[in-house]
């Protein structure tokens, strides 16, 4: 759970209760200080933030998650007596001008034990009518002096407060950047110029002392710079004069939260450009975000880092995603089961804090956990198009040609793949509508920087994918990509980073490319180099063409790829892989002919032989697509907005991996026991639902044979020549699986979790 920006796994709080029940006599600072060294808690001093750490157990206290130690007593300065009287304090008592008081200075307290400390707490008791409170976190206190007449008010600053309506309207920032900035706000929640002092313009120039000092004290001390300065007026006993006079700025009401009492929020910018400083946006990546330890389903292992920070949207991106898993071919209605369940996912979907890049950065931090435990992954990346039926829909984009009047979405995505063919996940997605006005475009895209045409998004996944590389330097990455990818300035950005992912490109003719000299081209080069192997594959059946074996010649060499006429880049090295069916057996057949440029060496007929198979396996995204579109029917998905669409495609997208992950995992690990993707109830009501048995086996059955039992409730008749179920039969099992686990869990009186299955290996 995340509490106060820190995630408090299901371990830390049972050691918290251990410790409490190790150590009764341990005070609460203690237990909090101790905390802050597990967690490695610490404020920009350098300090263990011990405050944020106590309000964070007292949550968790209030959630009947921990028990704390009992309260031990009250602090020296909170006992009777703690404080000096008005007499020991010697209050001035004096009218007229400003001038009249000599040198007004305002000093700041260094310790709480001190006698400065007993006075501003003094003189805040007797004459503020909030009192002085009790002081906790990051804080400043003053006191306010005049050269002749000795004490005359007191103020205090403290954190900004975390969330205010008003002030962050006024700001105009970001959740994100509302998380990263905040401790550059800070609140002026004490002011006090004693009764007894009536002098003119004393407050205004109090005022201004404190705030000329303030941004250097509290640098000093918690080494974070201030911009902003906020405070609160209660309109029914002040008119805030003194705020105003001080060019503060009013910009509008707290909502009374607090004390039931509702006040004006005023505002002063502490330096030149503060807007810009609090609503810049966080440096977010790959590796920053905070994987939940011990997920409690699958849906919090993939969500669980998404940057949504309204702990009720998570838990709602939580519940719409295992709905959607549930029932991936059904619609929202349907698939939320309840009309409370389908306007939550509704609302989840068009709340502007929650996006497909959202969505998405959760499980693709989990995707980059999966990736660091294997030695090569596969990532290929491809476009596909989305035809959305719904007619109202705004901000969609036209398809294809002009007498085509489909309109939709494009997607470019990048999915991890095992050399085996697991789905690992999701790495990056770019979803975007088409400009209307923008037809013709490709006439003219040789006039174009390539930084306006659609060919970026290659760059862009490449990009990503050198970023999980970064993340995973034991694990050889490879950016596949078909012959729309087949860029030089692709192979530019492969070549800057040696360390980086390797590339993969399967060429186009039309291109042709100039290698060594200028006037030789890339497939005559290709073609003469010896034979380095031959082997016999099976191509699998496509349109009207049956499936057949073929005889292929590989051939590689290494080549100086020339850059195209019209540019100055540099010429680069390139390996390419020539790929040539001997001949066909019907005039039907078009012969295999495959030409593949990469980075990764190929100095031998098995390097040769092991790119060949890498790129084979970018049909694994294509099968991506198709469950993505025929298991998930998300082009019949009705929304009023394309950036609604786009966010429930990015929940739509993780369902579909799952699906596809269960459908691969069984291949890859036959053996594995089960568990490792379904829950114990589940299996076992799986079990109980197909044989039609009450009774079922002691042991888990493998993941293979738990596939194989969910395919035949989809259908799958399980046949040697029926192969193995795919994603489409097990998206049409997934509801009676559900619904056997449900009744299951009520014929045993089994308390069973939602939808909390594992997820795979």
């Amino acid at each position: 759970m995340i509490i106060h920006g820190q995630h408090f796994s299901r371990n830390l709080v049972e050691r918290i209760n251990a410790e409490v029940i190790n150590a009764p006599e341990m005070s609460r600072r203690e237990l909090s200080l101790r905390v802050c060294g597990w967690m490695h808690w610490r404020s920009a001093n350098g300090q263990w933030k011990e405050m944020s750490c106590r309000k964070a157990l007292l949550e968790l206290e209030r959630r009947q998650e921990i028990v704390l130690p009992a309260v031990k007593g009250e602090y020296a300065y909170q006992r009777k007596g703690g404080s000096k009287t008005e007499q020991d304090v010697g209050v001035a008592k004096v009218r007229g001008e400003l001038g009249k008081l000599g040198e007004v200075s305002v000093e700041p307290i260094e310790s709480r034990w001190s006698g400065e400390s007993k006075v501003w707490r003094a003189l805040l008791d007797r004459y503020h009518y909030l009192g002085s409170g009790q002081r906790c976190g990051s804080q400043i206190r003053y006191l306010i002096r005049s050269e002749k007449y000795g004490y005359v008010g007191a103020a205090g600053f403290r954190s900004g407060s975390w969330a205010l309506r008003a002030r962050d309207e006024y700001i105009g920032w970001s959740e994100g950047a509302r998380r990263t900035h905040l401790k550059q706000v800070v609140c002026n929640d004490r002011f006090l110029i004693v009764p007894t002092v009536r002098v003119d313009n004393l407050a205004t120039h109090a005022l201004g002392l404190l705030l000329k000092r303030l941004p250097e004290d509290w640098e000093s001390r918690y080494k974070e710079r201030p911009v902003l300065a906020e405070t609160f007026v209660d309109a029914k006993r002040f008119r805030g004069t003194c705020y105003r006079a001080g060019n503060w700025k009013e910009v509008g009401e707290s909502s009374g939260r607090r004390d039931g009492q509702s006040k004006k929020v005023f505002v002063y910018p502490l330096r030149k450009g503060w807007q810009r400083i609090l609503c810049e946006e966080p440096k977010l990546g790959l590796g920053t975000g905070t994987l939940v330890e011990e997920p409690a389903d699958w849906a919090e292992e993939e969500f669980g880092s998404a940057r949504v920070y309204d702990p009720r949207l998570k838990r709602r991106l939580y519940t719409v995603a295992q709905d959607f898993y549930k029932r991936p071919q059904a619609n929202i209605p349907e698939a939320c089961g309840s009309k409370a369940g389908a306007l939550g996912a509704y609302r989840l979907i068009n709340n502007g804090k929650v996006t497909m890049d959202i969505v998405l950065e959760g499980h693709t931090e989990a995707t980059v956990k999966r990736i660091g435990e294997h030695a090569v992954v596969l990532a290929p990346q491809d476009t596909t198009e989305i035809r959305y039926t719904h007619p109202a829909t705004e901000g969609l984009g036209p398809l294809n040609t002009k007498k085509d009047k489909a309109m939709g979405l494009v997607l470019h995505d990048t999915l991890a793949f095992t050399e085996a063919g697991t789905p690992l996940g999701v790495l990056d997605a770019q979803c975007w509508a088409r400009d209307p006005e923008d037809r013709g475009k490709s006439s003219r895209r040789k006039q174009l920087p390539i930084e306006q045409k659609e060919s970026m998004k290659w760059l862009r996944s490449y990009h990503k994918v050198a970023q999980v590389q970064r993340l995973c330097p034991q694990t050889t990455l490879v950016s596949i990509g078909d012959r729309e990818s087949d860029i030089y300035e692709l192979f530019l950005e492969a070549h800057k980073e040696p360390n980086g992912p390797k590339l993969l490109v399967r060429a186009e003719r039309t291109r042709k490319r100039r290698v060594e000299s200028e006037q030789e081209h890339l497939w005559e080069y290709m073609g003469r180099q010896p034979v380095g192997l031959t082997l016999k594959i099976r191509v699998p059946r496509r349109g009207s063409q049956k499936a057949r074996d073929a005889l292929i010649d590989i051939r590689f060499a290494k080549a100086q790829l020339q850059p195209p006429k019209s540019t100055k880049y540099p010429a680069l090295e390139i390996w390419g892989v020539y790929v040539l069916e001997q001949k066909t057996t019907a005039q039907d057949n078009t012969p295999v002919e495959w030409m593949l440029l990469t980075t990764a060496e190929v100095n031998s007929p098995q390097a040769a032989q092991q790119r060949v198979e890498w790129y084979s396996g970018r049909w694994g995204i294509e099968v991506y697509h198709r469950t993505l579109k025929t298991c998930c029917r998300i082009k019949d998905r009705q929304l009023e907005t394309a950036d609604g669409l786009q966010t429930c495609l990015g929940i739509d997208m993780v369902v579909a991996w799952r699906v596809y992950h269960l459908a691969m995992l069984g291949r890859e690990t036959p053996n594995l026991p089960c568990t490792v993707f379904f829950q114990e109830v589940e299996w076992k009501a799986l079990w109980c639902y197909v044989y039609r048995t009450p009774t079922h086996p002691e042991t888990a059955p493998t993941i293979r044979e738990a596939v194989l039992l969910v395919g035949r409730i989809g259908g799958h008749l399980g046949r040697k020549s029926d192969g193995y179920p795919g994603t489409q039969v097990l998206a049409r099992a997934l509801p009676y699986l559900d619904a056997a686990t449900q009744m299951y869990c009520i014929l045993t009186e089994q308390r069973h979790a939602p939808d909390s299955m594992k997820s795979g290996p």
